[in-house]
């Protein structure tokens, strides 16, 4: 029996607006930059390979999704 996971069950909700905020590989406090990427659904690195946010930077990035919606029905990732 195939397990559905969250992400895909959305996706079977056509009258559901939604938006699936992913973090970076490592979350952690930190500061507040407000300099970040956003991406589709594929990780982002940096030069160096990392993949990370702070927490701070992350919800910074939620919040400007749900005043300024600009990935209604997508997955989207954040990271420096």
């Amino acid at each position: 029996m195939a397990t559905i996971n969250a992400l895909d069950q959305l996706r079977k909700e056509p009258e559901l607006e939604w938006s699936y905020l992913s973090p970076s590989a490592e979350l952690k406090p930190g500061q507040r930059t407000g300099k970040f990427r956003l991406e589709n659904d594929q990780l982002l690195v940096d030069a160096t390979g990392q993949s990370k946010i702070s927490v701070q930077d992350y919800a910074v990035a939620m919040i400007d999704e749900l005043e300024r919606p600009t990935h209604v029905r997508q997955r989207f990732t954040v990271g420096y």
